[in-house]
C-alpha cells in the first residue's frame, strides 16, 4: 500500500503546521523550501486543506498558513479520507485493476484483515503524535 505524492504532501504540511511552526502562521514558500515540495503543487493542495477545514489561511503581508483546529483533534485517517478520496480503496494489492468480493485476486482475503488493522491504526494516529526529532520531514 502506497500512499498518492498529494496525499504524503498534505500530510507532510500538516505535521510541519503541527509540530515545527511554534504556532506562528507559515508562508507557502516556506513550506515549498522546507518540505521540498513544488510551489504550485503545494498552493494546490493547501487549497484543498483549507477548503477541508484543516488548515486557516490570512491573507496579506504577514499572511499564512495554520492549523484550524488543535493537532489532537485531526487524525491521519482523515487527511486521508479528504485528500485521496478514502482509504477504501478497491485497488487490487497485486496491480490488477480493481479487487472486491465477486471479482478478487489471489492475496484479496489475506490483504483485508491488514488492511482494517491500517486504518485503525490511521484513526487512532494524531498529527500531535507524529513530533519528535527522529522523524524526518
Amino acid at each position: 500500500m502506497n500512499l498518492h505524492n498529494t496525499t504524503q504532501y498534505a500530510v507532510r504540511i500538516l505535521n510541519y503546521l503541527a509540530n515545527e511552526s511554534d504556532n506562528k502562521l507559515v508562508s507557502a514558500k516556506i513550506l515549498s523550501e522546507k518540505l521540498d515540495i513544488p510551489y504550485k503543487f503545494l498552493t494546490k493542495i493547501m487549497t484543498n486543506l483549507v477548503k477541508e477545514g484543516f488548515v486557516n489561511s490570512i491573507r496579506g503581508r504577514e499572511g499564512g498558513f495554520e492549523l484550524a483546529r488543535p493537532a489532537k483533534e485531526i487524525n491521519i485517517a482523515q487527511v486521508l479520507d479528504v485528500i485521496s478520496g478514502s482509504l477504501e480503496d478497491r485497488s487490487c494489492i497485486l496491480g490488477i485493476g480493481e479487487c472486491d468480493t465477486r471479482k478478487k485476486c489471489a492475496l484479496h482475503d489475506q490483504w483485508l484483515k491488514p488492511k482494517v488493522m491500517i486504518r485503525k491504526m490511521f484513526e487512532k494516529t494524531t498529527l500531535d503524535m507524529l513530533k519528535g526529532d527522529e522523524f524526518k520531514q
